[in-house]
């Protein structure tokens, strides 16, 4: 498996994205589909799920200004990866790079099966297995389409998606509220189990909604003054869908039944009908709400495509990745590979899965918890570690706690995914394993490091092997967007 050169060689992807467009990403990444049939999903646990949804909202809103600390520290595309890379060494970073990429695909899957919901409101209204996976795969290869036409084209898609999701989301929000019946929220806590395991339960449901927060910081590098413009676009785009998310999802649970809720595959759209009448609002909803998903999976196909790019480049992910294509370097091997994978596991799922989109959420959920937990133990690193120069006693106190939240919240996520996404979530990361022996073995790195360490049981010193066809040796500190171990004291 050839790998690519290593950091700082080949092309250099031009950053094309403005504060706009990078909020937009942000927003659009964060707000799919899934809002959309989340009420759905959560109806099982009752209205106890709107709490998991506000200790949800404030994680996430830990997790938000984590990033955009982080990104100040190491302004480059990557994200996740980068930060636990820097932090914890090449390990950790890859192990990020590839849980993250699986969160990427994986989720694109389930954005589309809610997705579907809402196109089946016009089409496909038997709910045939068959059509609605052929509808699915032309939802993940429209976005796949316009990706591969460049980066300007995605930013420009997702200002003009962005704003017309937000519209079915800000009248459920607003004037969703007058017509709440306290008679639709039935049981408080409807599934069984004690209020902490139902508010676990759902919290990790509920997670999903915010993946994507980090976006800005995953394509750092395609972003104009990223050290300014990143954690703004972080923290002012999770606020912005944690206001709507909150007033939107209390909304539905108080204008649709609770047993019609839970069999809902179009939730707003019935929410909408049931405040109007008639059929022409829901219609509405389902037009933004297909819009809306568009939008998403557009954002994320670019995320499937960046984070590997990312560590490709540094020698950890198959060199394909790393490869651009046209004048606007886009990594189209990794649109066109995480979209195939995306395809594979939806055309499973729809055969194999009766509750579909649960089921990919919570394996989406996982994957995308881990590289939130490295990333939230990166910052509590520089911060007591190497960053306590300069910083008063407050300003540490504040931050530590910051990331402190950020890390127990991700640490919650994962015991609320339950035992058996823990197992299957598991089982895909150590999959990565044989991969970075592999990279590792084609980089020539295991025989030259046992040759640089005596003492070792055989005391026999392994011949030089020479690096891989395309590897480029470099000093530690050259990365893409320059020498960040030197600004690690510089910024906050």
């Amino acid at each position: 498996m050839p790998t690519s050169r290593r950091s700082g060689a080949g092309p250099v992807p031009r950053a094309a994205l403005g504060l706009p467009a990078a909020s937009a990403l942000v927003i659009g990444s964060i707000i799919g589909t899934g809002v959309f049939a989340l009420p759905s999903a959560l109806a099982p646990y009752g209205p106890i799920s709107l709490v998991a949804f506000v200790a949800v909202t404030l994680g996430a809103l830990a997790l938000a200004v984590t990033f955009g600390a982080l990104s100040k520290r190491v302004p480059a595309s990557g994200g996740p990866y980068v930060y636990a890379r820097e932090a914890f060494g090449e390990f950790a970073g890859f192990l990020n790079a590839w849980s993250y990429w699986i969160t990427a695909w994986a989720g694109n899957a389930a954005i589309v099966v809610a997705w579907v919901g809402y196109v089946e409101v016009f089409v496909n209204t038997g709910h045939r297995t068959g059509i609605s996976v052929l509808i699915a795969l032309v939802g993940l290869w429209t976005p796949a389409a316009i990706n591969l036409t460049g980066v300007r084209s995605t930013g420009a898609f997702q200002v003009i998606t962005a704003v017309l999701k937000f519209v079915p989301l800000v009248f459920m929000a607003t004037v969703g509220l007058l017509f709440v019946d306290p008679d639709n929220f039935g049981p408080f806590n409807a599934s069984h189990q004690s209020a902490l395991g139902a508010i676990s339960a759902a919290a990790a449901i509920a997670l999903f909604s915010y993946l994507g927060l980090e976006a800005a910081s995953v394509v750092a590098g395609r972003v104009r003054e990223p050290g300014r413009n990143v954690p703004r676009a972080t923290v002012y785009g999770t606020l912005a869908c944690a206001v709507i998310y909150i007033l939107g999802t209390l909304a539905v649970f108080g204008t649709v039944s609770h047993g019609e809720l839970g069999a809902s595959t179009a939730p707003f759209t019935d929410a909408a009908n049931n405040i109007i009448g008639g059929t022409w609002a829901g219609d509405a909803v389902a037009v933004a709400a297909i819009v809306s998903g568009i939008g998403a999976l557009n954002g994320w196909t670019m995320l499937c495509a960046e984070m590997p790019y990312a560590a490709a480049r540094d020698g950890l992910f198959p060199g394909a990745f790393a490869r651009l294509r046209g004048d606007s370097g886009v990594p189209g091997f990794g649109i066109v590979a995480s979209t195939v994978l995306a395809s594979l596991i939806t055309v499973f799922s729809y055969t194999r899965f009766e509750d579909v989109f649960t089921k990919i959420v919570l394996l989406s959920v996982l994957t995308a918890v881990i590289p939130y937990l490295f990333s939230a133990a990166a910052q509590l690193y520089w911060l007591l570690v190497r960053g306590r120069e300069g910083r008063g006693r407050g300003r540490l106190a504040r931050d530590v706690t910051v990331a402190a939240l950020a890390m127990a919240f991700s640490y919650w996520s994962i015991q609320g995914s339950g035992y058996q996404t823990v197992y299957y979530g598991l089982f895909v990361l150590l999959l990565g394993l044989p991969v970075y022996v592999w990279l590792k073995r084609d980089r020539g790195e295991y025989g030259e490091r046992a040759a640089a360490q005596p003492g070792t049981a055989d005391e026999v010193r392994a011949p030089e092997t020479p690096p891989a066809a395309g590897v480029l040796r470099r000093p530690r500190q050259s990365r893409p967007g320059g020498s960040w171990k030197n600004t690690l004291h510089h910024h906050d």
